[in-house]
């Protein structure tokens, strides 16, 4: 299988260069030339497995150029017990036709670790398919989870150094102490005077400036990415919607061929448009619920076709999703309009702020894909109605899903919402929804052990661990000044 710019051109290349790439040279996201087709008995074939091994089969559709055994070899050893206790991606009933995919389990507390702890093995694995002998400079733009999870999977890895970029007032206390404690040789983190959105132009920036491609390239580097701009990052997401049915039809709650609804907490639209993907490869799925916060422009996106960063922006209490842009609805665009038409849609976000789809590609779209959103008030209630009527503890992401999914749920659909951080990564607001006060005796983890008091639960033990690390990453700089920062380690 080959891989394209959603932005046309000629470029065709392996997924093993794709992954290393990260970025197409005309600055557009990497897709398969097809999306690979698994029958209804072809996906059941798959009940009977562990999540590593449907990992693996489901990988190699899409990374034909990797060896199958090592393959299986990374899966088996990314989603190792040690790593995810309890299961990777487990799915538990929350009521009546309502189920909770929880993506929490890993490292780092969020979902970001699904991709993250096997992508490191797949990029490592392709620059020695490629034969690249440079080192693989990795530079990620993070709201929160993406940049703890990328430093935790690349730490100490061979042939890579990794930056991360995160807004210095736009992620969680407990985000941010996990990103400025990392260890390792080979990581960096910088905090930036803006936005996630500021954070993600300013790398975007970076992998456009050939001077300065040229400069890190004759110090020794090559420029990636951890995003999910890159296909590295995508391909692994796409497994855990495939899981969640399998596990829902082991468990008696559908039967084969079912169609079932998935709610999606959404910010970069990267999670989502994986679902999307398993859907087109033949998962039985009625639609997909993109729910987003009050920063809600993929909400009017659905609703009429044009999409508009030209908004105010704000800080919220789930700040993973506060985003304007969101990088892989590029993707989406691609499979719905084709390369030229998607190459224009972007120019003019890029020079005006927005585009506007036409009606036959909205209407398209939308057989697919239904958006709502909720504000901090419904945010607050769901978690604590979360609480009192099930004793599920859940993260200010979680509750706009949750919330929308309630909302938008039709009677009978079996609707799956998508989990994607610990309550206790956001355990100040969490504190606070439930009626609580956080205590601030304990430094910056006072809102993780005010949490566990209030609700008698344990803290998540990589973060209780954070007691006993030191700070190795402060200070905050200009978005003007990212690249100087790149020399600077």
């Amino acid at each position: 299988m080959k891989y394209v710019s959603t932005r046309g051109g000629d470029q065709r290349i392996s997924s093993a260069e794709a992954i290393k790439k990260g970025i197409a040279d005309n600055g557009g996201l990497f897709v398969p030339e097809y999306i690979p087709r698994l029958s209804t008995d072809g996906i059941i074939a798959l009940a009977p497995l562990p999540y590593a091994e449907r990992a693996a089969a489901i990988l190699s559709l899409f990374l034909d150029d990797y060896d199958k055994e090592k393959l299986l070899c990374f899966c088996r050893d990314a989603y190792k017990e040690s790593s995810f206790p309890g299961g990777a991606a487990p799915v538990t009933e929350l009521y009546e036709n309502g189920y909770m995919l929880e993506l929490f389990h890993g490292p780092t507390c969020a979902f970001k670790d699904m991709a993250l702890q096997i992508m490191p093995r797949l990029l490592s694995e392709a620059l020695k398919m490629t034969g690249e002998e440079k080192t693989a400079f990795i530079l990620v733009a993070t709201s929160g989870d993406t940049g703890k999870a990328a430093l935790e999977g690349y730490r100490d890895v061979d042939g890579v150094k990794i930056k991360v970029f995160y807004p210095s007032d736009g992620v969680s206390d407990i985000q941010k102490l996990q990103m400025s404690s990392q260890e390792g040789a080979n990581v960096s983190v910088q905090a930036i005077n803006g936005n996630f959105d500021d954070c993600q132009n300013g790398v975007k920036k970076i992998f456009s400036d050939k001077e300065l491609n040229e400069k890190l390239y004759e110090a020794g580097y090559i420029l990636t990415s951890a995003n999910s701009i890159n296909w590295g990052r995508l391909a692994p997401q796409i497994v855990y919607y495939i899981s969640a049915y399998l596990d829902l039809y082991n468990a008696g709650k559908i039967q084969k061929g079912e169609k079932i609804t998935f709610c999606v907490p959404t910010g970069n639209f990267g999670n989502i448009l994986a679902g999307f993907i398993a859907a087109k490869m033949g998962l039985p799925v009625n639609r997909f619920i993109c729910a987003s916060n009050k920063n809600n422009v993929l909400t009017d996106f659905f609703a009429t076709g044009v999409y508009d960063r030209n908004r105010e922006f704000f800080k919220t209490v789930s700040p993973s999703m506060d985003i304007l842009i969101s990088s892989n609805l590029e993707r989406l665009l691609y499979f719905f309009a084709g390369p030229e038409k998607t190459r224009g849609y972007m120019a003019s976000l890029n020079e005006t702020g927005k585009y506007a789809v036409d009606a036959d590609t909205l209407s398209a779209i939308c057989e697919y894909f239904d958006a709502g959103y909720t504000d901090e008030e419904g945010t607050a209630s769901r978690i604590k109605a979360a609480w009192r009527e099930s004793g599920r503890l859940i993260d200010t992401h979680t509750a706009v899903a949750l919330d929308c999914a309630k909302r938008l749920g039709k009677p009978g659909e079996k609707i799956v919402t998508v989990s994607t951080a610990s309550a206790y990564k956001f355990a100040a607001d969490v504190t606070a929804a439930l009626g609580g006060e956080v205590k601030y005796d304990r430094g910056t983890l006072s809102p993780l052990y005010s949490l566990s008091e209030l609700t008698k639960t344990e803290i998540p033990a990589p973060l209780a661990a954070l007691a006993a690390k030191k700070i190795r990453f402060s200070g905050t700089v200009e978005k003007e000044e990212m690249p100087e920062t790149l020399f600077g380690d």
